[in-house]
């Protein structure tokens, strides 16, 4: 099973979560919601997820979606009040992954199951509503756990 191409068979059955390579600076940092230009990050035209939080005293997650623009929905979130209004918790970040299409609604799914974001994703899948299948993923700044001998 492959998210970013290669061969697929079937509906996957994903036992550990897998690591969707999320989208930092050319410094290895998150990208700040508020001063980033998703025009220059080259992603115009170029389907995947993303997802937003905020730091400070109580970090949470913010909003995750999925896209076949990430520049275009990135953008619509710097003008989504809803969302933005977090900024005065603790900065807020974003950050994208180029999943393939039909893996996007599973991992969407996925991190709004498991994060409960403050926003809610209209567009989001639901396990209720959608025959999606689950991904899991590692979400932002987490590593893969080291398999011991």
């Amino acid at each position: 099973m492959a998210l970013f191409g290669g061969k697929k068979s079937g509906t996957p059955k994903i036992v550990k979560p897998i690591d969707p390579k999320w989208a930092k600076t050319s410094s290895g940092a998150f990208n700040r919601l508020l001063s980033f230009d998703p025009e220059s990050a080259n992603i115009r035209d170029v389907g995947g997820v993303y997802i937003v939080w905020h730091g400070g005293v109580k970090p949470a997650w913010v909003y995750a979606g999925e896209t076949p623009n990430l520049a275009r929905s990135i953008n619509e979130l710097l003008d989504n009040d809803d969302v933005t209004q977090f900024e005065i918790n603790g900065k807020l970040y974003v950050s994208w992954s180029p999943v393939l299409e039909e893996f996007r609604r599973g991992v969407v799914l996925y991190l709004t199951q498991t994060l409960k974001p403050e926003v809610v994703n209209p567009r989001a899948p639901t396990a209720e509503t959608d025959e999606t299948y689950l991904i899991p993923v590692l979400l932002p700044g987490e590593e893969p756990k080291k398999q011991s001998d």
